[in-house]
């Protein structure tokens, strides 16, 4: 078992290097291989759209995180990286529909998203047992210990390493200018980040809210089918643009 040194401190340490660091790396992509597509997409969303991003995020992070920890044995107000996400593009994908807005507006992100979940998990870990985010009980040799004597997934550890994977990825796409990563990388991050959080989630004491599902399942679900679906519908509407491109290039009947 390996023991963690903890400090509930820690997490705003982490938090605002996850900030700052995932800033830092959203300029560098900006300037490497986002800046058309960032550039594209403010000629199209216009400052409400910010305003439905950041209303969006604040009241799912809350909403989620309390939703979940107010059903708790020790009830309380909290908030959730998921839930901010979630909330996030639910208002957005809102104001897209009023606004007659079509396409992916959320390549600036992805970056940014992926690396500050690596170094938050990483606060919530060294937070120890006051962030409320730690594993259920295990025996396996990497077990955590985070200050109660007790072995648990490092759940924080697991969830790291799955953004870390996919941000390499990420970086890998955008440096051979793969158009998977240039136009809809961030529907890639929503169904990425979903499918590793089911995953971790199952191993987490967390109340249920429908068979052995809590809360969390269900958000990251969404996010999976959400991220499947608008890919899909990216890509047809990225090759039908094409195709007519193509159809005005080549001429209809061949000369005789």
């Amino acid at each position: 078992m390996i023991v963690v040194p903890t400090h509930p401190a820690a997490h705003l340490v982490f938090d605002l290097t996850a900030w700052l660091a995932g800033a830092a790396l959203g300029a560098v992509l900006y300037r490497w291989r986002l800046r058309e597509a960032v550039e594209r997409t403010a000629l199209q969303v216009g400052s409400g759209w910010f305003v439905a991003l950041a209303l969006g995020a604040v009241a799912g992070a809350w909403l989620a995180g309390s939703l979940n920890t107010l059903r708790t044995a020790s009830p309380m107000l909290s908030h959730s990286v998921a839930g901010a996400l979630v909330g996030a593009i639910a208002a957005v994908e809102l104001y897209k529909l009023a606004r007659g807005i079509r396409g992916s507006t959320g390549v600036v992100f992805v970056g940014s998203f992926a690396l500050g979940v690596v170094i938050g998990r990483l606060g919530c870990l060294f937070s120890g047992l006051a962030d409320r985010t730690w594993g259920t009980p295990t025996t396996l040799p990497w077990a955590v210990d985070l200050g109660d004597g007790v072995g648990r997934h490092p759940v924080q550890v697991y969830e790291a390493l799955a953004m870390a994977l996919f941000l390499g990825a990420y970086l890998a796409g955008l440096n051979a200018r793969a158009p998977w990563a240039l136009k809809r990388g961030f529907y890639v991050l929503c169904a990425w980040y979903g499918l590793q959080r089911f995953a971790w989630e199952f191993l987490k004491p967390y109340p249920s809210v429908a068979g052995p599902f809590n809360l969390f399942h269900l958000l990251s679900l969404g996010l999976i089918v959400y991220g499947s679906v608008f890919y899909g519908r990216e890509l047809r509407r990225e090759r039908d643009a094409q195709g007519r491109a193509l159809s005005v290039l080549r001429p209809d009947h061949e000369p005789v």
